[in-house]
Order: structure tokens, then C-alpha cells, then sequence
């Protein structure tokens, strides 16, 4: 099944029989680890498979979990732990918040300057998935994570990106799923991707709750 997400090309998802377009943010919600490591694997598998560019973000679980669990569902990704140019492995606090402190404006940086470094020799689609764990954690500027989420709508727009951001419906508030709906314009639950009917625009979401992260300093 397609869900039209833009205007760019097809690709598969490798979740159930479901494919979208690049330049796509989708969160993923799930309540126990099989249903995170199915959603991970079955993703990055068909991304090996499409000889896209991947990167994986861990916070839940340990790397030797990842990929023992990777190499059990996907037989052909045996050699992708030592093919580091295909899939890239790193701990949440290398990408969001090297410093012990997480700031949108400097992850607007990170993520504009690794997909330049994606695409150093050549244009390559690039998956990426991170696991949203470190978020329930007592870190400085976490309150701002909402603000990242809803500029990353503006980060993958004409990108041949595909953004996956996974929450544990178990472990966060309703408040926060309600935040996680409404910067995430599609959803994956139970199997299922959906167009989600709470998104809202970043300059509408910045404008009415993080006003300061609506447009970058000069």
C-alpha cells in the first residue's frame, strides 16, 4: 500500500507492504521490544537491500542487541556491522547532545552537515531511525525536543531522506504523545502507517509553542 507523504520518489519502507516518498518524518510507537525491533529491522533490512545510506540511533537498547537482532531477521545484512559507508551506528548522546546539552540550533547544524557528508560522493538515499529514549532522561535543553522535532519537518523537505523517530508509548506521558503527533505529519502503530490527523505545520507549531525556534538566528 502507497501513502503519497511528497512529491519525490517511491520507496519501500519494509514495514508490512507499505511504501512512501522521500522527504518523510514518521514517528513509530510501539509498547514492547518486539515491536520496536521489528519496526527497526524490517526498515533497515530493505534499506541494505536498496543500497540506501542508513544511520541508527540506539537509547533503549544495547548495540550488541541491535545487531543481533538485525542479523536474525535480515540474513543479507550479515556483512553491514563492518560496512560502516552503509549503515552507521551511533549512542544518542553522540548526535544529540555531544556536549550534555541538547539544542535545536546546533542539531539543525548536525543533521545539515551529515547529510552533506552522506552525499560527499554522490547523491544516496539515506534512512535514518532513532530510538527516543534519552528524552525521558534528566538532560539540559530537553524541553526543547518538540522544537527539534517540528524544524525537522523543514530539515527533510526535498530531501531524499526518510526520517523515523520511535517513542515508547509505555514509558511517555499523554502530553508527550500528544506533542509527538503533532510534529510528526505520518505515524507508524501496530503494523500500520497513517497519515496523522494531530500534525501541525512547523511555523504553526513553532509560532503557538517554541516562538524562539521559529526562525534561526542571524
Amino acid at each position: 500500500m502507497h501513502i503519497q507523504t511528497s512529491e519525490m520518489n517511491k520507496m519501500i519502507l519494509g514495514i508490512g507492504n507499505y511504501s512512501c516518498n522521500w522527504g518523510t518524518h514518521i514517528c513509530g510507537l510501539y509498547e514492547t521490544e518486539e515491536e520496536r525491533d521489528e519496526i527497526i529491522s524490517g526498515y533497515l533490512c530493505q534499506g541494505l537491500a536498496d543500497e540506501d545510506m542508513e544511520i541508527y540511533i540506539h537509547s533503549e537498547q544495547t548495540e550488541d542487541h541491535f545487531w543481533n537482532i538485525l542479523h536474525t531477521n535480515c540474513p543479507h545484512c550479515q556483512e553491514s556491522s563492518s560496512n560502516p559507508g552503509s549503515l552507521d551506528v551511533k549512542e544518542a548522546s553522540e548526535l544529540y547532545y555531544p556536549t550534555g546539552v541538547f539544542d535545536p540550533w546546533l542539531m539543525d547544524e548536525a543533521i545539515n552537515g551529515y547529510f552533506d557528508y552522506t552525499q560527499a560522493n554522490g547523491p544516496r538515499n539515506l534512512r535514518a531511525v532513532a530510538e527516543m529514549a534519552w528524552a525521558l532522561q534528566t538532560i539540559s535543553g530537553v524541553e526543547h525536543l518538540f522544537a527539534y522535532e517540528s524544524r525537522l519537518n523543514y530539515f527533510v523537505k526535498d530531501k531524499t531522506v526518510v526520517s523515523l523517530c520511535l517513542y515508547n508509548t509505555s514509558r511517555i506521558s499523554g502530553e508527550m504523545l500528544m506533542n509527538v503527533l503533532r510534529t510528526h505529519p505520518y505515524s507508524i502503530n501496530g503494523g500500520v502507517v497513517t497519515v496523522n490527523p494531530f500534525y501541525m505545520e512547523p511555523d504553526i507549531w513553532l509560532s503557538e509553542n517554541a516562538p524562539q525556534f521559529l526562525n534561526a538566528p542571524e
